[in-house]
């Protein structure tokens, strides 16, 4: 089973994963891919984001999985891009399920997205047109990629439901927010 941080032990927790006593430890997480609703609701917290962000960036997290939808997916970008500038280290992967993925955003959403992919290290596009299943295509790819998942799921359907139960599946850990 995967295992699951209540956030205010998030931090703790990979610290105490990633101990170094006296002698240089390579970090265990090195990735981390993003899952969240397009809608963030009232319970949603900002700062739970960032202190999940910040924490696996402490945990030795250098490469971010990011799947490009709105709402979560676009602030966890905006964060981690803000983040580069104290951390030149870190890489943004824009993992885009297929050509046109933004053609339903609204204007001031296409804007977020295109300034992201400008400025994302990398830009994954996995297909050349939509599919049925190809949001989910998206979702296996960065799962398969990340050593820690953050998620934002509140709902047991939908697709952050999808990539949180096959991420599950890995027994990697997985910090909701």
């Amino acid at each position: 089973a995967s295992k699951k941080f209540l956030r205010k032990d998030v931090l703790k927790q990979l610290e105490m994963e990633n101990i170094i006593s006296g002698e240089e430890k390579e970090p265990t997480l090195k990735s981390c891919a993003f899952t969240g609703h397009r809608k963030l609701g009232k319970e949603f917290s900002p700062q739970a984001m960032t202190e999940a962000i910040d924490s696996v960036i402490k945990a030795g997290v250098t490469r971010f999985y990011n799947g490009m939808a709105m709402g979560f997916d676009l602030l966890s970008a905006e964060y981690v891009l803000t983040l580069k500038k104290i951390y030149p280290s870190l890489t943004l992967v824009a993992c885009v399920p297929c050509y046109g993925q933004e053609k339903s955003f609204s204007d001031e959403d296409k804007a977020r997205y295109v300034s992201i992919l400008k400025r994302a290290d990398e830009t994954v596009i996995l297909s050349d047109e939509y599919f049925r299943g190809c949001m989910q295509n998206r979702d296996r790819y960065m799962a398969d990629r990340a050593d820690v998942l953050i998620a934002y799921c509140t709902k047991k359907v939908g697709g952050a439901a999808y990539t949180v139960k096959y991420f599950e599946k890995t027994g990697k850990p997985i910090l909701f927010i």
